[in-house]
């Protein structure tokens, strides 16, 4: 990665784009292609020359910490680390069971997870917005989901936070405590008759069996994949409009434009940065000839800045009626999560803005990212604000409160 990647990536990816539409580059001493337009992305996403199959395809990493943990083990038997015919049958599986009535039968629990986490820190008028709000709102919900007894979260919310680089910890460890939890947790469930989401696909037959393995695997990618991507959206977001701050004032004049915030928000910094695929035959993207066997790296991030595809790109629009964003991937890899992400990116802002009043950056206190090759978000987000009893955002033109000093 370039030196200043972190703080500002999109200025890197611009220059790339409009230098061409792929690269060769190297991340973490493994070469790779870089491709970087939209169009090109998206097509790429829905290739079937382009595998995401972590198995003699992903070789060229196997000896990478970095990406060995992803595409090889006990706990690598996942959607998004399959090709069709298994990546159908996973995906049909868990769709049985993960169904938007289930989905929106969430919101009224991440509206009492919400509301309870600002109760904790709003008389104090400042906060790590991600440790003490955007990172245990979603973790919470996705352990009640997936069956996860209390008297085990907080050992299951540490190994999350670890493995996903939210606190500090050997990874090494706690993903294999993790995977060793999740075998006995799948074990479990086949007898336990619970009606959440493990127990529920643990005792399916037929045709949408799973076995340990994948079962194990599945929690493990909700945990890595479901966790971040809520976490990220609600503090990458959050920083997107305090850096926008008419954009913040017209998200708060009308509660009807939070849901297209939403979208734009992931369009501008959203939570998935990078996919890999592998080449399984020759083929040609944006006129480069890649071969079979090569790594190549689709950037979303930069495909949802082409200016090419959006106007002013660069420009936070929450009005911007474009919403054919890449954030969630594309294709039969569209992310499942994506109805979650959504509802608890929308229960999250729609809290923070009725309940702190003037919320603005704590500069007495430095911002933290974390990056990897397919993420960039933030592991600390220090804000502060005034507190105020709960109002409705279509309400909010007519308070008037001071900003803090």
């Amino acid at each position: 990665m370039r030196p200043g990647f972190t703080d500002d990536p999109y200025s890197v990816l611009t220059s790339l784009r409009e230098a061409g539409p792929v690269h060769r580059v190297e991340n973490f001493g493994v070469p790779m292609w870089l491709v970087t337009r939209y169009p090109d992305v998206r097509a790429a996403l829905d290739n079937p020359l382009l595998s995401s199959h972590g198995s003699a395809l992903a070789e060229p990493l196997r000896g990478h910490p970095h990406f060995a943990s992803w595409w090889f083990g006990d706990l690598s038997d996942h959607m998004m680390n399959s090709d069709a015919p298994d990546h159908t049958r996973l995906r049909r599986a868990v769709s049985s069971e993960l169904t938007p009535r289930r989905i929106a039968a969430l919101r009224p629990r991440a509206e009492q997870l919400a509301a309870s986490l600002v109760d904790a820190f709003v008389d104090a008028g400042r906060c790590d917005l991600v440790s003490d709000f955007a990172a245990p709102l979603p973790i919470t919900l996705l352990m009640e989901l997936l069956g996860v007894p209390a008297v085990d979260q907080e050992n299951f919310r540490y190994w999350a936070d670890v493995v996903t680089g939210l606190a500090d910890g050997d990874a090494v460890s706690a993903r294999a405590e993790a995977s060793g939890y999740l075998q006995d947790l799948v074990a479990h469930k086949r007898t336990s008759g619970d009606d959440d989401l493990i127990g529920a696909l643990a005792r399916a037959t037929g045709p949408a069996a799973l076995t340990g393995r994948e079962l194990a695997s599945l929690a493990f990618l909700l945990l890595v994949a479901g966790y971040t991507t809520a976490v990220d959206l609600v503090g990458n977001g959050v920083l997107a409009l305090l850096r926008h701050p008419e954009q913040l004032e017209l998200l708060q004049r009308s509660s009807s434009l939070l849901p297209g915030a939403v979208e734009e928000l992931l369009r501008f910094d959203g939570p998935t940065s990078h996919l890999l695929r592998f080449a399984t035959r020759p083929l040609t993207i944006g006129g480069v000839q890649i071969q079979a066997g090569d790594v190549v790296l689709l950037s979303l991030a930069s495909a949802d800045r082409d200016t090419v595809r959006y106007p002013r790109a660069d420009q936070l629009n929450i009005e911007r009626a474009d919403r054919q964003h890449l954030a969630f991937g594309h294709g039969m890899h569209f992310c499942l999560g994506a109805p979650m992400a959504r509802l608890e990116g929308e229960v999250a802002f729609r809290t923070l803005l009725s309940r702190c009043a003037g919320i603005a950056l704590d500069t007495a206190q430095p911002l933290g990212w974390r990056v990897s090759l397919g993420s960039r978000g933030l592991r600390s987000l220090p804000v502060r604000f005034l507190s105020r009893p709960a109002v409705p955002l279509d309400e909010q033109a007519t308070v008037k409160v001071p900003k803090p000093s």
